[in-house]
C-alpha cells in the first residue's frame, strides 16, 4: 500500500502541473476500491484491491489536443504494484468528431508490455462513442495481441454518465481470444468537483472467466462529466491489453 500512496501523490502533481503550466487543462483524478474473481476450469479465486487513476487534456497545437493519462494498481497480499501510462495525440474535426493515436507501456510483476494505437470519439449531444484499435507487445512473456474496442457513454443527466463497452482480444501465434464487457457510471455530488463511481467487467479469455466490480471517489478539473469527454480527457491509460494484465 506505501508504494501505491506515493503513486497518489506523484499522479495529484502530474494532474495540477500544466494547471500552472497553460490555459483550459480538463482532467480528473480517481480513487477506486475493487474485487477481482478468478475462474480457471472451475479452479478460481478472488483479490481485493486499490487502484488510483490521473488524466488530463490540454491544448497542443491549432485544433490539436495532448492527454496524459496514467493509473496504478495494487492487490492486497500482492508485492507488486501494476502502473500504466498512455500519451495521447488527438485533434477535432469539425466539432463533435475526435481522432488521433496514442502510446503507452504497463509494468506488472517485472514485465513491461508496450502499446500503440488509433482511437476515435464521436460527440452527441447526450451521449459519447468511442472506439480503439490498439497493437501490444511484450517480448518478456512472448505476447503479439491485437484489440479492437467500443464505449457508449450516455448522459442521462448533467450529473449522471452511465456506459458500457465491449473489447475483443487476439493473441498472436497462441490461437488465443478474448472478450470483456462491461457497463459504470458516474455521479456527480451535489455540482461539486466530486462524483462517485461504480462499474463491473466480465473477461472471457478461453477457459479463463474473470469478473471484476469497483466503486470509487473521482475529482474532476476544468469542467463536469461531459465536458471531461469532450475535451479529449475520457481517454484511458488502459487502452489495448494493457488493463487485462493487470487482472490475470
Amino acid at each position: 500500500m506505501k508504494s501505491l500512496l506515493l503513486v497518489t501523490a506523484a499522479l495529484s502533481a502530474f494532474a495540477a502541473a500544466p494547471a500552472l503550466a497553460q490555459e483550459g487543462p480538463v482532467g480528473s483524478i480517481g480513487i477506486n476500491y475493487g474485487n477481482t474473481e478468478v475462474d480457471f476450469g472451475g479452479i478460481g479465486g478472488d483479490a481485493d484491491s486499490w487502484a488510483v487513476d490521473g488524466v488530463v487534456a490540454m491544448p497542443a497545437f491549432g485544433d490539436w489536443t495532448v492527454t496524459l493519462a496514467a493509473d496504478a494498481s495494487e492487490y492486497e497480499d500482492a508485492d507488486d504494484t501494476m502502473i500504466a501510462g498512455t500519451a495521447h495525440l488527438t485533434t477535432l474535426v469539425g466539432s463533435d468528431l475526435r481522432i488521433g493515436g496514442f502510446v503507452g507501456a504497463a509494468d506488472v510483476a517485472d514485465e513491461t508490455a508496450l502499446t500503440g494505437g488509433f482511437e476515435v470519439q464521436k460527440y452527441l449531444s447526450k451521449a459519447t462513442l468511442t472506439g480503439v484499435v490498439a497493437y501490444t507487445t511484450a517480448d518478456d512473456v512472448d505476447l503479439d495481441a491485437w484489440t479492437v474496442s467500443g464505449d457508449a457513454a450516455f448522459y442521462v443527466t448533467e450529473a449522471l454518465r452511465l456506459n458500457a463497452g465491449v473489447s475483443y482480444l487476439t493473441i498472436d501465434d497462441a490461437d488465443v481470444d478474448g472478450l470483456t464487457y462491461g457497463v459504470g457510471a458516474e455521479y456527480e455530488i451535489a455540482r461539486s468537483p466530486f462524483s462517485v463511481t461504480a462499474g463491473f467487467a466480465h473477461t472471457d479469455l478461453e477457459d479463463i472467466d474473470i469478473d471484476s466490480w469497483t466503486i470509487g471517489l473521482r475529482y474532476s478539473f476544468g469542467g463536469g462529466l461531459q465536458a471531461r469527454d469532450r475535451a479529449g480527457a475520457g481517454l484511458g491509460a488502459n487502452n489495448g491489453v494493457l488493463g487485462l494484465l493487470g487482472s490475470i
